[in-house]
């Protein structure tokens, strides 16, 4: 059974994919927001490949064509030695390929170091030892050294406690509560 909502439905799933803007379609719904426009019109799987395909040609076409020619094998085993570089001992390097280490090799101050979780001894184990040298450091007098271990000290601690956190928090799947609903109770 069609109801007249339905019929709204197909008009702007109809309009978008015919090439009307959402930001027009918003305006002849009444809609307040582009984002509800959204949500009516309907997007099928063909049409995600299609303008994707679109999309990259649009983009190529845009680009000088020496970028678009096909790569050499030492180029392909250069990208591919770059995530042979990412690993590290306490997990994997996030940087981007083509970027260098800015943080020199750094890993525990570095942002983008993502621990494994097997590691966590390890990291435990170098926050330890960071604390001995830190004493030594400063036993020595020597402050710039005592800077760049209280650095990476507070660095490694951060990342402990977020590893330590991270496994005793449940992971939220986004699943429904229906005790959470007006009108229901939780006894019963």
């Amino acid at each position: 059974m069609w109801r007249p909502h339905d019929f709204r439905r197909i008009f702007v799933t109809d309009a978008i994919r015919s090439g009307l803007p959402p930001h027009i379609a918003a305006k002849v719904c009444g809609h307040a927001t582009v984002d509800t426009t959204m949500g009516y019109a309907a997007i099928y799987p063909e049409d995600v490949i299609t303008h994707h395909r679109a999309f990259i040609a649009r983009r190529r076409a845009e680009r000088p064509s020496e970028e678009n020619r096909e790569l050499i094998a030492t180029e392909w085993d250069e990208f591919l030695a770059h995530f042979e570089l990412r690993k590290v001992a306490l997990g994997t390097c996030g940087r981007d390929h083509g970027t260098p280490c800015q943080h020199e090799n750094a890993c525990v101050r570095c942002p983008l170091l993502r621990v494994d979780p097997g590691q966590l001894p390890r990291l435990e184990e170098t926050h330890a030892n960071l604390a001995d040298r830190l004493q030594e450091a400063k036993d020595q007098g020597w402050l710039g050294e005592v800077a760049a271990i209280e650095t990476t000290m507070a660095a490694a601690a951060q990342k402990l406690e977020a590893m330590r956190t991270a496994r005793n928090t449940p992971v939220l799947l986004g699943m429904p509560d229906i005790r959470s609903y007006p009108g229901r109770s939780s006894a019963g």
